[in-house]
C-alpha cells in the first residue's frame, strides 16, 4: 500500500523533528483528522446550513409580511372597533369598566417610586381603578419604603393596595396569581400589568381599554416598550386560559400561548409606547437573556404535545406556533448563530477539504443581518459592533436554550434584572463619588475567554496557513469575546 508522507499532509509550520512537541502534535492531528474530524465537521456544516436556510426563509417571510402591513395594512383603529368612552349623566362613572393595575416588584429600591407614581398618575376615574402593588421584597428596609409610598398615595385619594406574601413561590407569576385572588379583583374587568421599571403615560388606559370594551374576541392589547412590550389583559381570558402559571420563567408567554389555544386574539398597538429601563449592567443583561432564552425553550418542551392535540385551533395555526414561533425563533435562531459562526465555521480553517458554500457563509447571514437592521436605521453605523456583540451573546442564549429543552439545573433560575432608575442621574451630579472597587476575579467570564481563545487560535492558523482572509473576522470576533470575558462590557459608572 502506498503511504502518504507527513510533508504531503501537514503544513510546513508543523514539520520538524518528530521527537519535538510540535511534530508529535502534528502526527496525532494527521491520524485523527481524516477519519474523525473531517466527517464530523462536514456533518456539522450540513446541519448548520440547513438551520441557516430555515432561519433565512423565516426572516424573509416576516420581512415581506411586515412590509405589506406597513404599505397596505389598516390601522388598529380601523381594523377593530374603537371609540372614546362617553360620559353618561345618569350612569356616572359606572360607564367606565373597572381596571386593576398590577405592579409586581422585588427589592426595587431605585425604581419603586417611579413605577408607583406613574401608575397612580394614570388618567381614569378614581373609583374605577385599583392600583395593586405586589411586593415580594426580602429587604425589610425596602419593604417599609414601598409601604410608606403606597400610604402616601392613598392619603391623596388613590385606591392603592399594598399586598405582600410570606414566600416567593412562583416568583413573578406566583405574585400575579396571588394578587388575582383578592376579593376586590372580582369587580374588575381588565388588568394592566407593569414591571417595576415601567412608566406608562397618563393616557395609557384611555388608548388601550376601548379596544377590549368594543371587541370581545380580544384577550390582550399589547403596547410597545421604548425598548420592548406591555399590555392590558381581559381578566375573563386569563381565567379561561387557566390563570398564571409558574412552570417557566416566561409566565406572560405561557399565558398568551394558552389563551391563543382557547381561540382568543391579541392586538399589538405599536403607537402606544411605555417607558422602561434597559439592564443596567452586562451581568444583569446576561441573566435577562438567559431567562428570555431558557424560558421559551422550556415552554416549548412542556406545550408541544398540548398544541398538537388541541382541537380548537386550525392546523395552520399549530404549524405556525410550533415551527415558526418556537422552533425557528426561540431555538434555531439562537443555536445556529453560535454553533455556525463561532464554532463550526472557524473550525473549517483547520480542515481546508471541508468547503462551506459562499451563499451559506456570506450571503445568507448578510441578508438576515440587514433584515434585522432595517427596523433601526438610525443605528446602522453600529452594525459591525452589533454583530460581534450578538455573536458573544449567542453563547449564553444557546446555553440557555439547551438548558430549557433538557430541563437542566438552571431551567427555573430567576434573577431579577438589576435596575438603577434615577440613581445614575444623581450619581453623575454628585461630586467626589468614589471609584468602584475593582475585583478582577468577579469580572472574569470563563466561557467567553475559552471561546475567544479558540477563535484566536483559528485566526492565527488561517493567517499562517490559509489562502483567504477569514482571519480578519476571527480576530475581531475573538477580541469581542475577550472584551466580554475580561468584564469590560457595561462597566462605565458616571462620576467615577
Amino acid at each position: 500500500m502506498e503511504t502518504i508522507s507527513t510533508r504531503e499532509v501537514l503544513p510546513e509550520g508543523f514539520l520538524g523533528d518528530r521527537d519535538d512537541i510540535t511534530g508529535q502534535i502534528g502526527l496525532i492531528w494527521e491520524q485523527i483528522k481524516a477519519p474523525f474530524f473531517v466527517p464530523i465537521l462536514k456533518l456539522a456544516v450540513l446541519i448548520c446550513l440547513g438551520m441557516s436556510i430555515m432561519l433565512f426563509i423565516e426572516r424573509v417571510y416576516m420581512g415581506i409580511v411586515i412590509t405589506l402591513l406597513k404599505l397596505f395594512g389598516r390601522k388598529p383603529e380601523k381594523r377593530y372597533k374603537w371609540e372614546t368612552i362617553k360620559d353618561d349623566v345618569e350612569l356616572g362613572s359606572s360607564v367606565y369598566p373597572m381596571v386593576l393595575v398590577q405592579i409586581p416588584m422585588y427589592n426595587e429600591k431605585e425604581v419603586y417610586q417611579l413605577s408607583i407614581g406613574a401608575a397612580c398618575g394614570l388618567s381614569w376615574p378614581s373609583d374605577r381603578i385599583i392600583i395593586q402593588v405586589l411586593d415580594d421584597s426580602t429587604d425589610s428596609t425596602i419593604k417599609e419604603l414601598v409601604a410608606m409610598e403606597c400610604k402616601r398615595w392613598a392619603s391623596k385619594g388613590i385606591n392603592i393596595k399594598y399586598e405582600i406574601r410570606d414566600n416567593r413561590n412562583g416568583y413573578k407569576a406566583g405574585a400575579l396569581k396571588e394578587g388575582m385572588k383578592h376579593n376586590y379583583v372580582k369587580n374588575c374587568d381588565y388588568v394592566a400589568i407593569f414591571d417595576a421599571d415601567f412608566q406608562p403615560e397618563p393616557d395609557f388606559l384611555w388608548r388601550s381599554v376601548p379596544f377590549l370594551m368594543h371587541n370581545p374576541q380580544l384577550a390582550l392589547v399589547q403596547a410597545r416598550w421604548k425598548f420592548g412590550t406591555a399590555g392590558v389583559w381581559r381578566i375573563s381570558a386569563i381565567n379561561e386560559a387557566g390563570g398564571w402559571k409558574d412552570r417557566t420563567t416566561v409566565e406572560d408567554m405561557d399565558l398568551a400561548v394558552r389563551a391563543s389555544l382557547k381561540g382568543w386574539k391579541f392586538l399589538y398597538l405599536g403607537s402606544l409606547q411605555v417607558k422602561n429601563e434597559l439592564p443596567s449592567t452586562f451581568k444583569a443583561y446576561r441573566f435577562q437573556q438567559h431567562r428570555w432564552s431558557c424560558g421559551p425553550a422550556n415552554l416549548f418542551r412542556k406545550m408541544v404535545l398540548e398544541i398538537i392535540r388541541n382541537e380548537k385551533v386550525s392546523l395552520w395555526k399549530k404549524v405556525h406556533v410550533i415551527y415558526s414561533f418556537f422552533t425557528i425563533r426561540k431555538v434555531i435562531a439562537h443555536v445556529v448563530t453560535f454553533a455556525f459562526y463561532c464554532i463550526v465555521l472557524p473550525a473549517t480553517v483547520l480542515a481546508p477539504e471541508v468547503v462551506v458554500p459562499k451563499w451559506g457563509a456570506v450571503y445568507i447571514p448578510s441578508i438576515i443581518t440587514l433584515l434585522n437592521a432595517v427596523g433601526t436605521p438610525r443605528s446602522l453605523h453600529l452594525l459591525v459592533f452589533w454583530i460581534l456583540f450578538e455573536n458573544v451573546m449567542s453563547l449564553h442564549r444557546t446555553k440557555a436554550t439547551l438548558i430549557g429543552l433538557m430541563e437542566g439545573v438552571r431551567v427555573n433560575e430567576w434573577v431579577v434584572t438589576e435596575k438603577l432608575g434615577d440613581a445614575l442621574k444623581f450619581k453623575s451630579a454628585a461630586k467626589g463619588s468614589k471609584k468602584p472597587r475593582f475585583r478582577f476575579g468577579e469580572r472574569l467570564h470563563i466561557l467567553e475567554l475559552g471561546v475567544g481563545a479558540y477563535l484566536l487560535f483559528c485566526g492565527w492558523y488561517n493567517l499562517l496557513f490559509g489562502k483567504n482572509h477569514f482571519f480578519i473576522y476571527l480576530f475581531f470576533q475573538a477580541f469581542a469575546f475577550f472584551v466580554a470575558g475580561f468584564g469590560y462590557v457595561g462597566t462605565f459608572v458616571p462620576g467615577s
